[in-house]
């Protein structure tokens, strides 16, 4: 198989990991609306959560026995995984679910999902990824159906969703440097740093600021708890699928899929929340199919010209 057809087959694998994490992120987005409610304090919560999903991604670690390949790792890569931890996995995870706390969850995914367009406009000088008119035109339509989500109301440029927005500028940086470290480094060992190192940080910030609010976190009732694991589930199966498919297929692509999580989090505030159909769920539908459509057509008509081009040299 040539290099096209290997693009062309990562591509593929790519998409599909995104849907999964679409998928996951739609639903975690949901849930975890309700378990910062439960679980007052937003940091907390978070730091416990994070800290609970990078031990689980050390046993994996070490069962797989992917910890042997650490050592092999150059400084500079281990300098970029500890940025990792910083800007993907610590401060954006405390201002978005502090943000989350304080703003509605429909709002929270709408910003949440102009992730695709910073880590667009991030990954063409960095990454060298180029997006063409139709890649273009196929991300405004995703994100114009984000704008029918059924419950928004508008954006108010509140203290919530602002912290919301931080968190996704930080997110779209992390996802920069993170394609660039997966080209050499296992996406385990990557998702590892992110999220071990990572709580490390929100852990002794929850003891600085908050160390009352960090011994309740033992005095837990049977729900918090259900809650807290629920959240722990969705986050591990959202971190090794999204290193995954960022590792085998460009971000612009892989962010581009994630956004269709908006539609997972609408029908369950429908379902859950409002108990209402609005009639806009179907539009919005539409409007995010056919730009996922237009956005793998493109990629497609771009993959063929690249081979016959081959072909003929």
């Amino acid at each position: 198989m040539n290099r096209f057809g290997q693009a062309n087959m990562n591509r593929s694998k790519g998409i599909y990991l995104a849907l999964i994490t679409a998928f996951i992120s739609g639903v975690s987005i949901f849930v975890n609306k309700f378990a910062v409610g439960v679980i007052k304090s937003p940091l907390v919560f978070t730091a416990d959560k994070n800290f609970m999903v990078g031990l689980l991604m050390l046993v994996i670690l070490l069962v797989s026995g992917k910890w042997r390949s650490i050592g092999s790792v150059s400084k500079q890569d281990k300098l970029k995984l500890l940025l990792i931890s910083i800007v993907g996995g610590s401060l954006p995870f405390y201002l978005f679910f502090t943000g989350l706390s304080l703003t509605s969850a429909v709002n929270a995914a709408l910003i949440h999902k102009t992730l695709v367009l910073w880590v667009a406009i991030l990954a063409s000088p960095f990454l060298g990824e180029r997006l063409s008119k139709k890649q273009g035109l196929a991300i405004l339509l995703l994100f114009s159906g984000n704008l029918l989500v059924g419950g928004f109301k508008g954006f108010l440029f509140s203290k919530g969703e602002l912290m919301v927005l931080a968190a996704t500028l930080l997110w779209a940086a992390e996802t920069i440097i993170a394609k660039k470290v997966l080209a050499r480094v296992d996406a385990d060992i990557v998702a590892v740093s992110r999220m071990g190192l990572g709580s490390l940080f929100l852990v002794g910030a929850a003891v600085l600021t908050s160390p009352q609010s960090l011994l309740s976190a033992f005095s837990m009732t049977g729900s918090q708890w259900f809650c807290m694991l629920l959240t722990v589930v969705f986050l591990l199966g959202y971190v090794t699928s999204w290193y995954r498919a960022l590792k085998i297929a460009p971000a612009i692509l892989v962010s581009t899929v994630l956004v269709l999580s908006t539609l997972v989090t609408n029908f369950l505030s429908a379902i859950f929340i409002t108990h209402s159909w609005d009639q806009v769920m179907i539009p919005q539908a539409g409007l995010m199919m056919l730009g996922l459509g237009l956005y793998w057509a493109s990629l497609r008509g771009t993959a063929s010209k690249a081979s016959r081009i081959s072909v003929v040299q």
